[in-house]
């Protein structure tokens, strides 16, 4: 009989369940497709309902795929921040309010004015957006008192799949780093931040922390019927995706840097402490590894920009290898055409923070072709990550991950304007991989992450710069980073306008 490890990871637009062998090869693979609801001021809610269905179909598919194989272990990871809050009874007591939430964008402007984002920055390390649970709790208890009052626990995506899988409401330290947790201190959730925001009651919403590779918890009889794994199969703490992404990749150790490019961007760095952060608009994690952190930016600037201009060129029916075949058709810098990929509804918060930040193009004429605007908007969301790579210091080579960086071509971009070289992950799913590793310390299979990490560890694929591109692509580099400062000008005035017309 062999043994695999099943990693969950529920993201932002599709959930997956990914099954490993002990030496890290995949064995099976499930994933269905989740809807995020957008509303006319910024809402971007998700049913936990739903999202719920479609883990246990993927445990169930995963589970019947490898039948036969015994399963050490259910690793999970999923999206961070928003406002995910059951009640006494485990139900939702409304829609999850996700990350991409944008309708607290008054809000965001007034905390940063009157001294509350500084608060949450000096405790948790963490740059406020409309997104984030402190202020999307203000913004819902005041638009919905009584859903607040119904509100018995906050659980992020993948403490929500884990109570729906084993019954326990808890967390881990990353998660906790989103709220009221002190980074600096690694002493828990921080109650004169909560004082100081005057919601002190929020506190009661938030679940026991744990180490993510800590003790496992049994699943429980009904998760085991409705997917076909063994009641008391261990289930693991976890870790908030970008932070397991780490444990998949193999940087672990203090100095590691990492990028991913999914729904959102992510460029982090790995720190002995808080107090060497590089940056005051970085975002930080306790990782639980005593004082170690893991600083990073999180530019919203992802590949929802990619599914975007499919849709606007009506290239639906195209598969992403001729797409980005047509891009290559134009020239680096296309053609002129700069794309500012800022097209989330919650605006940007890396590497600044504006709620307003709006997408557009620039230097079009009657000339342009579609391969030009194809390839500006492959550079713009490169573009995006480089600026982060840049801000944080990072140096080295830069192990990349996520979706977006199956694409060849956004590898080469970034390695041509950053002048380093790009480290691929030769198999994907390093964020299902990374919970894996955590959920194998977790049943006690290996003692140590490093030791899990290896064993679960894949080769790399590597992309050099171009030397004959270094030079130009340092100056459209340079260029795009003009052309966004120059349209920051306008942005509240097109913000405004966008609320008004939807009205």
């Amino acid at each position: 009989m062999a043994e695999i490890v099943i990693g969950v990871d529920g993201g932002t637009t599709a959930v997956k369940a990914v099954a490993f062998d002990l030496d890290g090869k995949i064995k099976a693979l499930h994933h269905e497709s989740v809807p995020v609801q957008y509303g006319q001021n910024g809402e971007a809610e998700q049913n936990m309902d739903m999202i719920w269905e479609a883990v246990a179909n993927c445990l169930h598919e995963v589970a019947a795929a490898t039948r036969g194989d015994k399963i050490v272990g259910i690793g999970l990871t999923g999206q961070g921040d928003g406002a995910w809050l059951i009640d006494e009874e485990g139900e939702p007591v409304r829609p999850a309010a996700n990350w991409l939430d944008g309708r607290a964008a008054k809000r965001v402007q007034e905390w940063n004015s009157d001294g509350r984002a500084k608060k949450v920055l000096d405790v948790t390390g963490t740059t406020i957006f409309g997104g984030l649970f402190p202020v999307l709790y203000e913004e819902l208890r005041e638009s919905e008192p009584e859903t607040i009052s119904r509100s018995a626990t906050h659980l992020n995506c993948k403490d929500w799949i884990r109570f729906k899988l084993t019954g326990e409401r808890l967390t881990d330290y990353t998660e906790a780093s989103r709220s009221f947790f002190n980074i600096f201190t690694g002493e828990g959730f921080d109650e004169q931040l909560a004082k100081d925001l005057s919601m002190e009651e929020a506190l009661e919403l938030l679940p026991e922390v744990r180490h993510p590779a800590g003790p496992a918890v049994g699943l429980s009889e009904q998760a085991a019927k409705k997917t076909g794994i063994p009641a008391g199969t261990s289930v693991g703490v976890g870790m908030i995706d970008v932070a397991v992404t780490a444990m998949g990749l193999g940087a672990i150790e203090d100095g590691a840097s990492y990028l991913i490019l999914g729904t959102t961007g992510f460029v982090g760095t790995l720190l002995p402490d808080a107090k060497q952060r590089r940056s005051d608009l970085s975002m930080v994690l306790a990782t639980g590894n005593g004082k170690q952190v893991l600083e990073f930016m999180a530019p919203m600037t992802g590949t929802p920009n990619l599914d975007w201009i499919r849709m606007v060129l009506r290239l639906d029916d195209a598969d992403w290898g001729e797409i980005e075949s047509r891009a290559r058709r134009a020239p680096a810098g296309s053609h002129g055409v700069v794309y500012l990929p800022y097209a989330s509804p919650g605006g940007e918060r890396a590497p600044f923070s504006d709620v307003n930040a709006s997408a557009s193009w620039q230097g079009l004429s009657l000339t342009t072709k579609k391969r030009d605007i194809l390839r500006s908007v492959y550079e713009g969301v490169s573009f995006t990550l480089a600026e982060c790579v840049d801000v944080l210091k990072i140096e080295g080579d830069l192990i990349v991950s996520g979706g977006g960086f199956r694409s060849d071509l956004v590898c080469e971009i970034l390695a041509d304007t950053t002048g380093k070289r790009v480290l691929r992950q030769d198999t994907p799913e390093a964020g299902a991989r990374g919970a894996a590793v955590l959920a194998l310390v977790s049943a006690g299979r290996y003692e140590t992450i490093e030791e899990a990490s290896g064993a679960l560890g894949t080769e790399m694929e590597i992309f050099d710069p171009n030397p004959e591109l270094r030079d130009r692509y340092q100056h459209i580099y340079e260029v795009f980073k003009k052309t966004r400062d120059a349209a920051r000008t306008v942005w509240p005035e097109l913000r405004e306008l966008r609320t008004v017309d939807a009205e």
